[in-house]
């Protein structure tokens, strides 16, 4: 057991010691703080369409299927691929692509996302492969959110622009958003 004596050659050592342990104390409770901050996230169901990227909020994804159990509706507008049952409910089935002004496809989409809107309300839409679920900071989030959105599909609120810390470029969508959208546009005709 070592015990501290005082005299010259012990505050210098001393002193550089207590100056690199309160260095590390304050690193190591700033760590703290930074993880606790980082903890707030938000999370997406990440997929691809055409050359983006593109994500709704998981909270709001309810299942995955594969695109065959679709029955067609005749005299359907475009952006109506048909319908599905879903826990006992029929729900539509819309073409992502031409709710957000036709981006294009890389390859023929696989999937239906089945999404609930609210109140216990479904839409499906169509997309290339599963999702996978992505976290991302809520600050980022939020800071997107409040921004003018720049680069990608502009449709007034209904896709936001997120840049990741890795700076990947996401875009976000409010379905909800999205079809009110295009119901303005239906009304405006």
């Amino acid at each position: 057991m070592t015990t501290w004596r005082k005299d010259a050659e012990e505050d210098v050592i001393g002193t550089s010691a207590l100056a690199l342990l309160d260095a590390r104390r304050d690193a190591i409770s700033e760590k703290p703080r930074a993880t606790a901050a980082d903890e707030a996230l938000f999370w997406l169901a990440e997929f691809p369409l055409g050359d983006d990227q593109f994500a709704v909020p998981l909270q709001h994804m309810r299942s995955a299927l594969p695109l065959r159990g679709v029955t067609s509706v005749p005299l359907a507008p475009a952006h109506v691929i048909g319908i599905l049952r879903f826990q006992g409910q029929v729900v539509t089935v819309l073409s992502l692509a031409s709710l957000l002004g036709n981006p294009g496809w890389r390859e023929d989409p696989q999937t239906l996302l089945v999404i609930e809107l609210g109140a216990g309300r479904f839409v499906a839409v169509d997309c290339e492969q599963i999702p996978k679920p992505t976290a991302v900071p809520r600050r980022v989030i939020d800071q997107a959110r409040s921004q003018p959105q720049g680069a990608g599909p502009s449709l007034n609120g209904a896709v936001v622009e997120v840049l990741t810390s890795d700076r990947r470029q996401i875009f976000l969508l409010d379905i909800n958003r999205l079809l009110d959208r295009r119901r303005t546009q239906r009304d405006e005709t």
